[in-house]
């Protein structure tokens, strides 16, 4: 009885960690950088969080941060903006960041496709 009773707690363990692992376990650094692409400024549909896109809006898609993330994303050029994340993606994996036209622009990118960027957080989102 005893062996079992050890060989339950034991697989209940694994299987809390696995799942904090896998749901929400991630944690977020402050800053990160890498390659970043922006939306087509034709481009029309709705984001992961159900916003339609709006190429006037200084947003972003990231994979992994809550919707709401505020980031002040920096280029080569040092120029900046602050963006709200309110899409997932980039769907290729060598990019961070997929930026709205309108940061894009801000970032003077347009006509570069790619661009080097540094991102910071500046708040996280509400608890909600």
């Amino acid at each position: 009885m005893r062996r079992e009773a050890r060989a339950f707690a034991g697989a209940a363990v694994v299987f809390l960690l696995a799942n904090q692992m896998a749901f929400g376990g991630e944690k977020h650094s402050k800053s990160f950088a890498g390659i970043a692409s922006y939306y087509d400024k034709n481009y029309r549909g709705r984001t992961a969080r159900g916003d339609r896109y709006d190429p006037t809006k200084f947003t972003a898609a990231h994979r992994t941060l809550p919707f709401g993330t505020r980031l002040r994303v920096t280029g080569p050029n040092k120029r900046s903006v602050v963006v709200e994340v309110n899409d997932r993606g980039p769907f290729i994996k060598t990019r961070v960041l997929d930026l709205s036209y309108a940061a894009a622009t801000e970032l003077r990118m347009i006509g570069h496709g790619l661009v080097r960027v540094t991102a910071e957080v500046q708040e996280p989102p509400a608890a909600q």
